[in-house]
């Protein structure tokens, strides 16, 4: 009987460990501060209604960054752990991790950073960002648009569990490698934990992908022409091409492996007919276009703020938007590159390198067109471009090392050593975050209504550049003193130690950097009145969320204005349209969405059906199952979803926006 209402979840399965105590108290502790100050300034209906119930884009925008910001925290405090085991574990001395929890530790660090750092950032800006851009009041699927955002969050939730409840992660990588990941190497529920979290984010991110391409394909501006769109927008939807491409084949892979893992089934098993290799065929065939997922929007907001920046237009438009294409279509060739010493033979390997090199070249015109549309600027060095130059130093960096390994018998030398673990967190922390950050920075005001601290932003800029290559060179040397990745000790004869411990005071010097953000941001809010935005148009911007006020209504735009250029708000500020987009015309009535607390409900049914699969509570995995769907039912149902905000209502709201 207890094993029907409890399942595999026994009383070993709470804190036991240093590391799940110290976690389950952080939770606790931090959600009963979170009440309490909720409690104190009496904010728990103005946060369910303005805020976690919104199908307000740019809300869902900022809750993806806000929740992302905390994962970056918890993604480094694993980095952290993991440095500072490697600097200490040589020798007599095995440091203070255990092998099993670094690995655990070295799992989470990468599916965290990944899954629910890059990819919540990114969707975080997708969200507040295109539809301005476009000229959008909202995206195409306003519900599905927050139940995207509160399955990521069951995801972050769920990856996080097992400090509660269970214990253990996966240690079998962050991408769980078959079969390290099966039974008989996992036998515990960490795996689980991982399938999970990851199978719910997911769908969220696939959901999220379809709105995006339907709203940028079917709600742009009238006159706004796919090559007139910005090039944001424009790699935001090559993205999310890639999401709906290849998320698909995640969401299956993980689901075979559970079955491998639930029912006993033999897909991925080294008996009974199954086969390992075709684990890491379909995980590395959605794997390697996802780093490109990450990578595109960042070469979206350095066109953006280049071409700013520079007070110019971008240099060859049409070629940027050809390489995009470019990058999106190869992306899908490449995967094979992750394991040429798998014996696949030469013809394959020389296709997969030849494909790998090849991928550099839209590349290289993507970074050779931004520095021609420097050449010759007035550029004003703001802190969004100083992290577009940080990108071309790291990116360039990393580049070249990712088209070494693009020869296989290079690759063979340096395979599944830290030579690689540098390379890609250069791509990914270069090309991905480094744009990120260019990318907050540059719309913070439009997010706030007042500038992030400039001098402030700059310190960051550097203490993150120069922990940068602290931190990575000496793993591309490590890498080939034959360093192995996933290494948590090492003999004292090797002579290594000096090297991890310089990455550990890199680390420390990216810490400092991400200390003073933070700073940035609490400085900034508090002298927010010096650095107003008053004109929604703090950096003389060249694309249509310039052209709302600072922070933009909650309608985006009371009239929907007409493009006639590719820079269509640059095009306005000239003076030959400003009567054609004024105030004098006559406001219409806006149909906008209700909020809609079903998002919260069918992720919260999820959640519950996750972690009763991760524990083999079946009654509970069925109930919660048929609530998802009678949620869905209830909203299909729902005739009441939107409302009509009356032109009279509207010519209020601007006619106080204009003299406010």
């Amino acid at each position: 009987m207890m094993n029907f209402i409890f399942g595999k979840l026994t009383l070993d399965a709470l804190p036991h460990a240093w590391f799940t105590i110290g976690g389950t108290a952080t939770i606790t502790l931090g959600g009963i501060a979170t009440a309490l100050l909720l409690t104190k300034y009496k904010k728990w209906k103005w946060l369910w209604e303005k805020w976690l119930t919104s199908t307000d884009p740019k809300k869902i925008g900022i809750m993806y960054i806000i929740v992302a910001s905390l994962m970056l925290f918890r993604g480094a405090l694993d980095a952290l752990m993991i440095w500072t085991q490697q600097a200490m574990s040589t020798g007599s001395s095995h440091g203070y991790l255990s092998p099993a929890h670094f690995q655990q530790i070295f799992t989470a660090h990468g599916d965290i950073m990944v899954f629910f750092v890059t990819m919540g950032f990114l969707f975080g800006l997708i969200n507040f960002i295109v539809p301005l851009q476009i000229g959008a009041r909202d995206l195409a699927f306003p519900f599905l648009n927050t139940l995207g955002f509160w399955l990521y969050v069951a995801g972050v939730v769920l990856i996080n569990m097992f400090f509660v409840f269970g214990g253990d992660f996966a240690a079998a990588g962050w991408l769980s490698i078959a079969p390290l990941s099966e039974l008989q190497f996992s036998p515990g529920i960490g795996v689980d934990y991982w399938i999970w979290s990851l199978q719910i984010s997911g769908i969220g991110s696939l959901i999220g992908g379809i709105n995006f391409i339907a709203t940028i394909i079917k709600m742009r501006a009238p006159g706004m022409s796919l090559f007139k769109m910005p090039l944001f927008t424009w790699t935001s939807l090559c993205s999310m091409v890639l999401v709906v491409s290849v998320f698909p084949i995640l969401a299956v892979t993980i689901a075979l492996l559970n079955l491998d893992r639930f029912f006993g089934m033999h897909f991925f098993t080294s008996t009974a007919g199954g086969n390992p290799m075709m684990y890491t065929n379909l995980i590395w065939t959605w794997g390697h276009p996802e780093v490109y997922i990450l990578i595109l929007p960042g070469f979206g907001i350095f066109s953006e703020v280049v071409s700013t920046f520079s007070q110019k237009k971008l240099f060859s438009y049409s070629s940027q938007v050809a390489a995009a294409i470019g990058v999106t279509l190869l992306s899908m060739v490449v995967w094979m590159h992750h394991f040429f010493t798998m014996g696949a033979g030469a013809d394959v390997n020389a296709f997969f390198g030849i494909m790998t090199m090849f991928i550099a070249v839209p590349t290289g015109v993507l970074v050779f067109n931004w520095l021609a549309t420097m050449f010759r600027g007035k550029i004003v060095y703001s802190t969004p471009i100083l992290w577009f130059l940080g990108f071309v130093a790291t990116f360039t960096f990393g580049g070249m090392a990712g088209v070494l390994m693009s020869v296989p018998p290079a690759d063979f030398q340096v395979h599944n050593s830290l030579f690689l673990v540098a390379h890609f967190h250069t791509m990914i922390i270069g090309g991905a975050l480094f744009g990120i950050f260019a990318g907050l920075t540059y719309w913070f005001p439009k997010f706030t209504g007042f500038k992030l601290d400039e001098k402030l932003g700059i310190y960051s800029f550097w203490f993150w550049l120069i922990g940068f290559f602290v931190s990575f060179i000496p793993l591309y040397i490590l890498g080939f003193m034959g360093a192995t990745r996933r290494l948590d000790h090492y003999s004292s004869s090797t002579g290594w130690q000096p090297l991890f411990i310089t990455s550990l005071i890199g680390f420390c010097i990216i810490a400092i950097g991400a200390g003073i953000q933070v700073l940035q941001v609490i400085v900034s809010i508090k002298n927010r009145k010096q650095n107003l935005d008053t004109t929604g148009d703090p950096w003389n911007g060249r694309t249509l969320e310039w052209a709302t006020k600072s922070p933009p209504s909650f309608y985006n735009f009371a009239i929907i204005p007409e493009v006639k250029d590719r820079d269509a708000f640059w095009d306005i500020k000239q003076g030959s349209r400003v009567k054609d987009q004024g105030l004098m015309e006559k406001y219409e009535d806006i149909e906008m969405p209700k909020n809609t607390a079903m998002g919260i409900y069918v992720a919260g049914f999820l959640f519950v059906f996750g972690f009763a699969m991760v524990w083999h509570i079946i009654w509970l995995a069925i109930i919660t199952l048929i609530g998802t769907i009678v949620c869905f039912i209830i909203r299909a149902f729902d005739d009441e979803s939107e409302y009509v905000l009356p032109a009279s209502e509207v010519a209020k709201i601007e006619e106080g926006r204009i003299h406010g």
